[in-house]
C-alpha cells in the first residue's frame, strides 16, 4: 500500500533548483513549503513560481505551504557559514543591529530591554544554544552563553511570549500574504497564533477560495486557546522548538499527542515539524532516536511530517526525503487503525459542534467508514468541493486508500496534506449521480481501483446545491 503519511519538504537554497525539486518530487515531497524569515519576498516568489512550474511540468498535484515570518525575534544575521558560539563566554544582545558576531549579537525586535529580564534564559534557533541574561542596560544586554554551539544565518532568539508586545499576523505578514494570495497559493502558515482571533485576524477568504490557515501551535497561549485556534483554522503545525522552549521539553511529547488527537478529532490535518531528521543537514542517514521520534509522531496519527533545514540547506535534501518517506511507509504498516478509529468514534462528537451541515458530514463520513471496513471495499471515493469530506473521512485512519476528487484546483492541492488521501480532479461539482458513477471509471483509469472492486462512494450529491455530504453508495467498479 503506498505510503499515507504525508511529506512537508523545506525548499531553500539547497535545494530550489528545478532539477533538485523535481527530484525532490520523485522522492516523495507532497507538500513543498517556503519559509519568509530569511530572504526577500522578490527572492520567495521567485521560488514559489519555480516549484509551480516544476509541479505543472510533471504533472503534479504539489501543495505549497508559505510560512509567514510572524512576531518571531531573530538575531542579526551571522552569514552563511556557521559560526560558534562557544560555552562560558559572555555576549552582547543590541537591538537594532542587523548583524552577528561571535562577541556582539544584533536582534531584530525594539523592545528586547523591556521585555528580558536578568536571569532570563533565552533560547537560540531551536534550543540547541541558550545565554542567560546577566544585565539589561539603556542600550544593550549581557549575557552568558549557558550552551554553546553553532549559528547560521537569522535563528530565532526565543523571548516568552507573554511577554512579547507584537501581534500576529504582524503587518509585514500581511504584506506578504497578499503577494502570495495573488499568485494563488495553497496554504499559509502563521507565525505565533495566541488565540482564534490571530487566524481570523490574517483576512483571506475561506478556503479553498483563499488558501488553507494552517496555525503554529509554539506558544503557551496557544496550548491554552487550543480548542479555538483548531475550530477557526484550517490545519495545525505542532512547533516544537519554540513549544519546547516555552513550556520545557519535558512537556513536548505529552503535548504532541495531545495537540494531535484533538486536531483528527476535528477533521483538521496536523504536521509534527522541527528536528525530525535534524542530523540529515550534514549526515546521510538519520540517528536512531530521530527514526524512533517520527514513527511514534506517525504512531500518534500525524497527518504529515516536516522537513525544515534538512532540505532547506542541508547538504542532501533529496536524500533526507527519499529516508522518510521510507520510514514513514514502514511506520504506516504498523499504525494500529482499530485502536485509533475506536478513540475517534468517542471523540468526535464534540469536535461538530451544532452546526447541520458538520453535523451531517460527521455522521455520513462516519458510516462510511463503518460500511468500508464491514464490506471490506478497495478504496473510499470522496467527492467534495472543499475537501471537507475528505478530512472527515481521513480522521478515522481508514485501511483502504482514500481518492479525493474536487473540481476545485486549489482543493486537489489543498488534499496534498491530508492523510491517506490521492487528490484528483473532477470535471464538475457533483449535482447529480452520474458524476458519480463516472469518477468510479476515472479512478479506474487512474489504476487506483481495478474492475470489480468494491468501493465506498461518499458525496453531497443529494440536493443541488448541498453544503453536506448527504449521499453514501457503495458501488462494483466496472
Amino acid at each position: 500500500m503506498p505510503r499515507r503519511t504525508k511529506i512537508v519538504a523545506t525548499i531553500g537554497p539547497a535545494s530550489d533548483s528545478p532539477e533538485v525539486i523535481r527530484r525532490l518530487l520523485d522522492a516523495g515531497m507532497d507538500v513543498a513549503r517556503i519559509g519568509l524569515a530569511h530572504g526577500s519576498l522578490d527572492d520567495a516568489l521567485v521560488r514559489y513560481r519555480t516549484i509551480r512550474g516544476v509541479a505543472d511540468e510533471h504533472g503534479r498535484q504539489l501543495g505549497i505551504l508559505v510560512d509567514l515570518p510572524g512576531p518571531k525575534v531573530r538575531l542579526g544575521s551571522f552569514g552563511d557559514s556557521p559560526t560558534s558560539l562557544a560555552t562560558g563566554d559572555r555576549v552582547t544582545l543590541v537591538p537594532g543591529r542587523a548583524s552577528s558576531d561571535p562577541g556582539v549579537l544584533g536582534v531584530d525586535y525594539a523592545e528586547l530591554l523591556g521585555d528580558i529580564h536578568p536571569g532570563d534564559r533565552l533560547a537560540v534557533g531551536d534550543g540547541s544554544v541558550t545565554l542567560r541574561v546577566e544585565s539589561v542596560d539603556g542600550d544593550s544586554a549581557k549575557a552568558l552563553v549557558d550552551h554553546g554551539g553553532p549559528v547560521q544565518g537569522r535563528p530565532g532568539l526565543h523571548i516568552p511570549s507573554d511577554r512579547l508586545r507584537i501581534a500576529s499576523p504582524t503587518p509585514e505578514d500581511l504584506r506578504m500574504l497578499d503577494a502570495f494570495v495573488e499568485e494563488g497559493v495553497d496554504m499559509v502558515a502563521l507565525s505565533f497564533v495566541r488565540s482564534a482571533h490571530d487566524v481570523r485576524r490574517i483576512g483571506t477568504e475561506p478556503h479553498p477560495r483563499g488558501p488553507l490557515v494552517v496555525a503554529k501551535i509554539e506558544t503557551r497561549a496557544a496550548v491554552e486557546n487550543l480548542a479555538g485556534i483548531i475550530e477557526a483554522a484550517g490545519a495545525i503545525m505542532i512547533a516544537r522548538g519554540d513549544l519546547g522552549s516555552e513550556l520545557g521539553i519535558e512537556e513536548l511529547p505529552h503535548l504532541q499527542k495531545r495537540i494531535t488527537r484533538d486536531c483528527i478529532s476535528g477533521g483538521k490535518p496536523v504536521i509534527t515539524a522541527t528536528q525530525m531528521f535534524e542530523s540529515m543537514i550534514t549526515s546521510p542517514a538519520p540517528t536512531r532516536a530521530e527514526v524512533s521520534d517520527v514513527a511514534n509522531a506517525i504512531f500518534d496519527g500525524t497527518s504529515a511530517v516536516m522537513l525544515s533545514a534538512e532540505t532547506a540547506v542541508g547538504e542532501d535534501p533529496v536524500n533526507a526525503v527519499a529516508t522518510m518517506s521510507r520510514v514513514a511507509e514502514r511506520a504506516d504498516q504498523e499504525f494500529d487503525q482499530d485502536a485509533w478509529a475506536r478513540r475517534i468514534r468517542l471523540l468526535r462528537r464534540s469536535a461538530v459542534g451544532d452546526n447541520s451541515d458538520a453535523r451531517l458530514t460527521d455522521a455520513m463520513s462516519a458510516a462510511t467508514f463503518r460500511a468500508a471496513t464491514e464490506m471490506g471495499v478497495a478504496a473510499i471515493i470522496c467527492i467534495s468541493e472543499s475537501g471537507f469530506t475528505v478530512r472527515s473521512v481521513a480522521r478515522f485512519r481508514p485501511p483502504m486508500p482514500i481518492i479525493g476528487f474536487s473540481p476545485r484546483e486549489r482543493t486537489v492541492r489543498q488534499l496534498s496534506m491530508s492523510w491517506g488521501t490521492v487528490a484528483l480532479r473532477a470535471p464538475r461539482r457533483v449535482d447529480d449521480l452520474g458524476l458519480m458513477d463516472e469518477l468510479v471509471l476515472a479512478a479506474r483509469d487512474a489504476g487506483f481501483v481495478a474492475s470489480g472492486d468494491t468501493v465506498a462512494v461518499l458525496a453531497g450529491a443529494g440536493t443541488k446545491g448541498s453544503r453536506a455530504t448527504d449521499v453514501l453508495r457503495l458501488a462494483r467498479v466496472p
